[in-house]
C-alpha cells in the first residue's frame, strides 16, 4: 500500500497545534505556535496556520493528502460573504445573560438549553453589533472555510452550542423566527468532506491541489480520540472546566448533556464551569506544583468546597443560580488548594454517577487530558474519591483530529 498522510489541526485557546499521522495512524510530525494577539483574534488563527504549514518539511506535504480542523468549542465570530473578520471573536468563555433575559417570550420552550448552549447569547451579541446580512461561525468553521474558500458550511459538532440537534439534523423549528437564520451555516457531518484546498493556497503553503479538508470536530472531541479510549473507558478533561465524556449505543437526551457522532460512534458528555480556571484564581502553576508536593492525598481535608469559577452550573446539575462555596479558607494554601482538589474530584465523581443515573455504565478506567492531568496529587485524590483507576494520556488532540481527516480518506478508498 502505498503510504499517505494526513494532518490535524487544533485550535486551542492559547494557540494552535498541528499533527500529522501517516496512513497506520502512526504519528510523524508535530509542531505548535501560540497566538500573537490572543484568541480573539481571527487573523492570529490563519497565521498561526500559515507559519505552522509552511513549516512542514516538503517530502512530507508531498504525501499529505487530508486536513481536519478542531477548534474551541463555542468561540464564535462575524465575518462579511467573502469571510472577512468584522472584529474580534468572542471566546468559549464569554457569557452575555443580558442577551439570554432578552430572548423572546416564543423561545420559552428551549429558553433553558440556550442558556447551557451559550453560543445563542454570543451570536445575538455579534448580530447587535453588525446587523444580519453577515455569517456567523465557531472556530473550526471559519478556518476550514479559509482554507477551502467555502464559506457554506459548518460541522454539526462545533455547532451545538449554537442549538442544531445533532439527532434531528436540524436546527429548534422556533429559529425559523429568527431574522438571523440565514447567518448560520449549512450543517455537515464531522468526517463528510468540506471541500477541496482553495488554488490560491495551496499555491502559497505549497501543498497538493488535490488536499481534502475534511471537517472536524470541537477541541475536547478531538482529544478524546487521540485517547484511543475503549468502550468499556471514560475520559475526562481537566483543563479550564472539567469535561467527562464516554462512548455510549445511543444518544442521550438530559440537560447539560452533548451528544457526538465521532467516527461512527455516539460519544456523550457534560461540562462543569468547575475545573482549573479556579484553581489560577489563588495559584500560579509554580505554586500549584510546589504546594501539591506537600498534600497527602489519601487523607481528607475536612474542608466541604464546592469550586465553582462563578455562580451557575451546568452539569452535573443544571443549576444557573448556584453559588461558589470557596469558604472558609484556612490559613494554609496546602489546606486549602487540598480542600479545591477534593471539591473538583467530587463534582467529576457526582458527573460520572449522573451519567449513569441516564443509563450510561460507568467507566472502568477514567483516563485524563489537558493541563490539570499532570498533577498526580490531584490525580490520587480524584482515585480515592472516585473510585476508579486514573491514567494519564499526553497524546494532542490535533492527532485525534487527524484520525478524522484519515478516516475520511481511508473510507473513501474502500467505496471507490
Amino acid at each position: 500500500m502505498i503510504e499517505f498522510f494526513a494532518m490535524g489541526i487544533d485550535l486551542g485557546t492559547s494557540g494552535v497545534k498541528l499533527s500529522i499521522i501517516n496512513n497506520k495512524s502512526k504519528s510523524i510530525y508535530n509542531s505548535s505556535l501560540e497566538y500573537q494577539n490572543g484568541l480573539e483574534r481571527c487573523e492570529d488563527w490563519k497565521m498561526c496556520c500559515i507559519n505552522l504549514i509552511q513549516a512542514i518539511p516538503t517530502e512530507i506535504k508531498s504525501q499529505l493528502v487530508s486536513c481536519a480542523v478542531a477548534g474551541t468549542s463555542g468561540t464564535i465570530m462575524a465575518a462579511n460573504y467573502q469571510g472577512k473578520p468584522l472584529g474580534k471573536a468572542i471566546p468559549y468563555n464569554f457569557s452575555y445573560p443580558e442577551e439570554h433575559e432578552s430572548i423572546p417570550e416564543s423561545f420559552l420552550e428551549i429558553k433553558n438549553e440556550l442558556t447551557i448552549n451559550n453560543s445563542f447569547s454570543r451570536a445575538s451579541r455579534l448580530i447587535r453589533k453588525f446587523g444580519d446580512e453577515i455569517i456567523l461561525r465557531h472556530q473550526a468553521d471559519w478556518v476550514s472555510s479559509w482554507l477551502t474558500d467555502n464559506w457554506v458550511y459548518g460541522e454539526e459538532g462545533n455547532n451545538i452550542k449554537l442549538g442544531w440537534d445533532i439527532t434531528t439534523k436540524s436546527w429548534p423549528k422556533i429559529y425559523q423566527k429568527l431574522s438571523w437564520l440565514k447567518c448560520l451555516p449549512e450543517i455537515i457531518s464531522s468526517g463528510k468532506v468540506f471541500g477541496t484546498i482553495s488554488n490560491v493556497l495551496a499555491k502559497r503553503l505549497s501543498l497538493r491541489t488535490d488536499l481534502l479538508i475534511i471537517a472536524g470536530t470541537t477541541d475536547s472531541n478531538a482529544a478524546v480520540i487521540a485517547t484511543k479510549a475503549k468502550e468499556n473507558e471514560g475520559v475526562t478533561i481537566l483543563g479550564s472546566t472539567i469535561v467527562v465524556k464516554k462512548y455510549i449505543s445511543y444518544p442521550i437526551h438530559n440537560p447539560g448533556v452533548t451528544n457526538h457522532k465521532l467516527l461512527k460512534k455516539w460519544l456523550c458528555g457534560g461540562s462543569s464551569n468547575a475545573g482549573c480556571k479556579v484553581l489560577n484564581q489563588f495559584y500560579n502553576n509554580e505554586e500549584l506544583i510546589e504546594l501539591s508536593k506537600q498534600i497527602k492525598p489519601e487523607l481528607d481535608s475536612g474542608l466541604h468546597l464546592l469550586p465553582l469559577a462563578c455562580k451557575g452550573e451546568r452539569f452535573p446539575t443544571f443549576d444557573p443560580e448556584l453559588e461558589p462555596i470557596l469558604e472558609p479558607r484556612p490559613v494554609s494554601d496546602c489546606l486549602y488548594l487540598h480542600a479545591l482538589f477534593e471539591g473538583l474530584a467530587e463534582i467529576e465523581s457526582k458527573s460520572w454517577k449522573k451519567l449513569e443515573t441516564l443509563g450510561v455504565s460507568l467507566p472502568e478506567k477514567i483516563i485524563t487530558i489537558g493541563g490539570g492531568a499532570h498533577n498526580s496529587t490531584w490525580r490520587r485524590i480524584r482515585e480515592r474519591i472516585i473510585g476508579i483507576p486514573i491514567r494519564t494520556s499526553l497524546k494532542p488532540p490535533a492527532m485525534g483530529v487527524a484520525e478524522i481527516a484519515l478516516n475520511a480518506i481511508s473510507t473513501q478508498s474502500k467505496t471507490n
